[in-house]
This record gives C-alpha cells, structure tokens and sequence, in this order.
C-alpha cells in the first residue's frame, strides 16, 4: 500500500490517479471529508501531517509515503512514518532547496530535506521546477476578461506539468532503484508568463492580452494573501534574482523513458477550467 499526502492538490492528486490506473494500491491521505473523484479502487484515510499521532490507522500496512515539505515536527512525523515500517519516502520539495537558507521558502525546504535524510529512511527527493499548474491562478482574471496582469514578467521558467512530477514520483515509490537519489526534474522549455498567456489565448480561441504588473501593485496583492517572509522569498528569487528556474534538465525523460509535456499540452487538458 502506497500512502499519498496532498492528494487533492495539483501533484497529489495526479500521483494518485497515475498509481490507482497503474494497478498499484493506493490510499489517499485527507484532513476532511473524502474528495470527489478519485478513482474507485483508492482508499482514503483522515489525518493530520502536522499531528503525526493521528496518522496511525493511515500509515497501517503502507510500504511507501509521498510527502509534502514544510510541516510543523518533520522529524517527529519522519519517526512515526519509520516505526510503522514504511520501506520508503519520496519527498517533494523545490528548486531552491541548496539555495540562501534566509529566504523563508529556501528555509522550509532545506530544512524539510534535512529530516528526511536524517530519520534513517529510505528516501528520494525531487526538486521540480515551478508548476504548470500555476497558471489556474490566472483563471478567474479569463472569466472577467481578456487581460491577464501578471508579476515577474521578465522570468522565464522551465514550468513543468504536475503529471511528470507525479510520474517520476511513482516510479521513486514503487522501485528500490532510487532511494538516495536527489531528482531536479523540469519541464521541455523556458517560458514567460506572455509566453503561456499567447499559448492560452490559442488554446481557448480568444484574443488574449497580457500586462506586466508592476512590483510594488504585486507586492501589495501578494502580502494581501500570504505571509510577508514568502513574498519576500519570492521576490528574492524572481525580482533579485536569486534562482535561476530556466534551465532545461533531462531528468524526466531519463526516468519516465518520455519527454515532459509541454504547456500547450498542459493547456489543453486543463482547458475547461479558463472557459
């Protein structure tokens, strides 16, 4: 049994669809009522990451955990998933993880990197570049309009579909080949968020249109929405410069034995959630 945390997010949920038709048993790790969709044969269990005694019945006769970075005690949640015989955690966390551990999301998963590989476990890690998937943040601009407004306009990121990161995942869970291995895995190109904006616009046959928001408009919208240490995180990465998500690596298609989707690839699967 497979036990899959996060699975009713952009990655989590992929691997659980991916592990559930590949035949492999699989149960999905929840904190509130069970989500609609999934496939029939995957279970659900309740629990709480950050109260790692509440996994108990989740983690019974599970052989491999997919995990989240950034949890309040990862070593005590580490030792719990260790003393219920897990053989092995794929951890996912991020491109910056070796970066400037004073930027608050490098901190988080440096720090998430370091439990694992201290709790004696068997482990894997991926650092994926950033999420194709971020691109649903712009939706409900495409439901009021034609224009997407946008920060970061000058960066361009080798984005990567979730369904590859969900891929290399599942082979990470089910095969002993990889168990130390640290896994930078991206998408086929760098693109700009216009880039994406031009690919959409096609995609959904629209006439789309895409400004560049100023810094200090940004800043103000994100600090509206998360803590003020992330924004900073993201505007040392993006605006200083501190990370460089461009570079294209041939990870997934050396472990998949496929190259990784492109967004216009992207764009069409996920196209009823911009109409």
């Amino acid at each position: 049994m497979l036990l899959v945390s996060g699975a009713t997010g952009n990655v989590g949920g992929e691997l659980v669809r991916a592990l559930a038709a590949a035949g492999q048993p699989v149960r999905a790790l929840v904190r509130g009522p069970a989500p609609a969709g999934l496939p029939a044969a995957v279970q659900v269990a309740a629990g709480d990451l950050n109260q790692p005694g509440s996994l108990a019945g989740a983690l019974r006769g599970v052989s491999g955990v997919f995990l989240l970075p950034g949890y309040a005690d990862m070593p005590g949640l580490l030792e719990v998933i260790r003393q219920a015989g897990v053989e092995r955690v794929v951890l996912l966390s991020g491109s910056s993880a070796d970066g400037d551990t004073s930027n608050a999301v490098t901190a988080y998963m440096a720090a998430s990197e370091a439990a694992v590989r201290g709790s004696g476990l068997p482990a894997t890690i991926l650092r994926p570049s950033g999420f194709m998937s971020n691109t649903l943040q712009w939706a409900p601009q495409l439901a009021a309009g034609d224009v997407v407004r946008a920060p970061f306009a000058s960066v361009r990121v080798a984005a990567i579909d979730p369904r590859d990161i969900a891929a290399v995942a599942a082979i990470a869970l089910t095969t002993a080949d990889h168990q130390g291995q640290v896994y930078r895995i991206t998408g086929p190109r760098a693109i700009l968020p216009a880039d994406r904006v031009r690919i959409l616009a096609a995609v959904l046959g629209r006439e789309l249109r895409f400004e560049a928001q100023p810094d200090d408009e940004a800043r103000q919208e994100m600090e509206a929405t998360m803590p003020r240490e992330y924004v900073d995180a993201f505007f040392s990465f993006y605006v200083d410069g501190t990370l460089d998500d461009s570079v294209v690596l041939p990870a997934v298609e050396r472990l998949t034995g496929r190259p990784p989707g492109t967004f216009e690839q992207w764009a069409q699967a996920h196209v009823s959630a911009f109409r």
